[in-house]
């Protein structure tokens, strides 16, 4: 079966809606207000401790109990989700889950989470992180190993940091019963801030590292993950790429995402800038540049509202056969609440966050940022 075959021909089944979203980010900040912080010193050239995250938080929207719930920092997100009805909940996990102590001297900033705090993972019912960033390795390889150790204890698959070079390629698959599977596999790329040195190799933990965004390195992977892939299998490409802060999606990242839409992969799904970037439909399947964060501690830091980081996409879409090609009423339907499009290059639909008291320290909108798709399931290449 070629990749160009139409979706018409290839069997179905029920539809699989995915959410997919942006950086999680539960270290610093929020860890302090969870129920078994970390030691909150810190190493970064301006804030010693990560309480300081929380006062900066408090100074613009008030008291934060202490401790919280574990579901508390996903505010109203959680809820939606259910309403939503989706099958799988993937995330990118900007965080290191670990108590160690061996922070990352050549790096600035160092995200790490208590292992004893996962619940805030589990309570969010999330089926896979990807690994594959520029914060997994904050704190050393063994923050790596705990990371790795923690996930599995709780029952997480994980995708993109391994023990080497194989355990960091190898892809999460998830399986929905009825339905089929989901492949996600994770790649970091250096223009997000990934370090060379973080790639792993036959002898070295690491991430599954990106070299470049040529046509040659998107042929590979290509063809690397549909090797892992059975027919009806819907394959997701989740890359950590790009800087944090501008709307500029490089043209060699739409033509990587578009070879590799046309070498069969189902989505690509794209993140590291702090603020939601465009998303586009390519032959029929769908790429999100850049997802904005989910989660973060960034609440009461100042210098970049022009690019809205405060506004996320909810996007749910659903893949119809019936249709030549995509379009609101056609092969892909989305149910959002426009806003006009703000900051240059953004071309989707934002969905404004609904203002609780409990998102408090997620930047107000944890609901944010969540991309929910529903695909019907695709063959790709065998």
């Amino acid at each position: 079966m070629s990749a160009d075959q139409s979706a018409d021909s290839i069997p179905q089944a029920d539809s699989i809606s995915l959410f997919l979203c942006g950086d999680v980010m539960t270290g610093r900040g929020i860890d302090q207000v969870l129920p078994h912080p970390n030691d909150p010193r810190l190493h970064e050239p301006y804030i010693g401790e990560a309480r300081s995250y929380v006062e900066l938080a408090e100074s613009v929207n008030g008291a934060i109990p202490r401790p919280v719930e574990f579901d508390y920092i996903w505010g109203d997100a959680l809820a939606e989700l259910d309403r939503a009805g989706v099958d799988l909940r993937i995330i990118n996990l900007e965080t290191s889950i670990t108590s160690s102590e061996d922070y990352w001297r050549d790096k600035k900033i160092h995200y790490r989470m208590h292992p004893r705090n996962i619940d805030c993972i589990t309570a969010a019912r999330i089926d896979c992180c990807c690994l594959a960033n520029n914060h997994v390795l904050d704190w050393g390889y063994d923050g790596l190993a705990e990371t790795l150790r923690t996930l599995d204890a709780a029952g997480i698959a994980h995708t993109g940091a391994g023990r080497d070079a194989v355990e960091a390629a190898a892809p999460a698959v998830l399986e929905v019963p009825g339905k089929g599977r989901v492949l996600v596999f994770s790649y970091g790329s250096p223009t997000s801030g990934v370090p060379w040195k973080w790639a792993a190799t036959a002898h070295r933990p690491g991430v599954n590292f990106l070299e470049d965004t040529s046509k040659k390195t998107a042929r590979r992977i290509a063809r690397e993950m549909r090797g892992f892939n059975r027919q009806c299998d819907v394959i997701v490409a989740s890359i950590h790429w790009g800087g944090n802060w501008g709307y500029r999606t490089r043209d060699e990242e739409t033509r990587f995402a578009h070879q590799l839409i046309e070498h069969g992969i189902a989505v690509v799904h794209g993140h590291s800038s702090h603020h939601v970037k465009t998303a586009e439909i390519h032959s029929d399947r769908l790429v999100l540049y850049g997802c904005g964060d989910f989660l973060n501690d960034y609440e009461g830091i100042s210098g970049y509202e022009v690019f809205r980081s405060d506004l996320r996409l909810i996007d749910v879409s659903a893949r119809d056969r019936s249709a030549a090609r995509p379009a609101r009423g056609g092969a892909v339907t989305a149910i959002s609440r426009p806003l006009p499009p703000r900051g240059t290059g953004w071309q989707g639909y934002f969905a404004p966050p609904v203002a609780t008291s409990r998102r408090k320290l997620c930047t107000m909108n944890s609901m944010s940022s969540s991309n929910l798709i529903s695909l019907k399931l695709l063959s790709t290449v065998t």
